[in-house]
């Protein structure tokens, strides 16, 4: 590996990404893992578009809405700390069934869904989604919420080590800080052990590469 050393960072797009995070940065020992990411910032922002059209509001109106876990069809896309306007949105949503009938599958198989339609390959929204992962990693997000798969010490109950999505601030630094101490609802405790035994399979998985 040419890049190396404490100010590399690397962002992850190939995968199974958070897997993919985990393998990068077992070998690259010398690059710090706080330094690696797995992008989630594209099923971000494909809820937040999912939520502005539903509401009839702009994408820069939705804050604190989080991905949690892997980036796969597991992921959590979770409303339940997200504002509009400074209204809650749960509040806002009259038809609950929404959620689980519309929501959640079509953020979490988005891709596949333009792959469909399109007959070749979603890159280019992976592409823009890169850019601004990088661009919230290098300029910061002024204190606004974004969703990256990075480096778990146990936050939230998830395995010390995995690459999970969580609620994260960059800052202008370029280090990034999970959003911590969240009330988190049964429900969506179930949603995020989901996506994290999903990710300890594919860890197990990989376990000859991890030695």
């Amino acid at each position: 590996m040419a890049a190396k050393g404490k100010h590399t960072k690397v962002l992850v797009v190939g995968n199974p990404a958070n897997t993919n995070a985990l393998i990068a940065s077992h070998f690259a020992t010398t690059i710090p893992k706080a330094n690696f990411s797995a992008m989630t910032r594209l099923d971000h922002t494909r809820g937040l578009a999912q939520l502005a059209q539903k509401f009839n509001c702009k994408v820069s109106d939705v804050k604190r809405f989080v991905i949690w876990g892997n980036h796969s069809t597991t992921q959590y896309p979770d409303i339940t700390h997200a504002t509009i306007q400074g209204k809650w949105v749960s509040d806002l949503l009259q038809d609950k069934t929404w959620l689980e009938k519309d929501f959640y599958p079509t953020v979490q198989n988005r891709g596949a869904a333009i792959i469909n339609a399109r007959g070749s390959s979603s890159a280019a929204s992976a592409a823009s989604a890169a850019c601004d992962a990088i661009a919230d990693w290098h300029y910061g997000t002024q204190g606004n919420w974004t969703s990256a798969g990075v480096v778990s010490t146990g936050e939230y109950g998830v395995t010390a080590g995995l690459f999970y999505s969580y609620p994260v601030v960059y800052n202008s630094s370029g280090d990034w800080d999970i959003v911590r101490d969240l009330p988190i609802t049964e429900s969506s405790a179930k949603y995020m052990e989901a996506t994290h035994q999903e990710l300890l399979k594919e860890r197990d998985a990989v376990a000859s590469l991890l030695k």
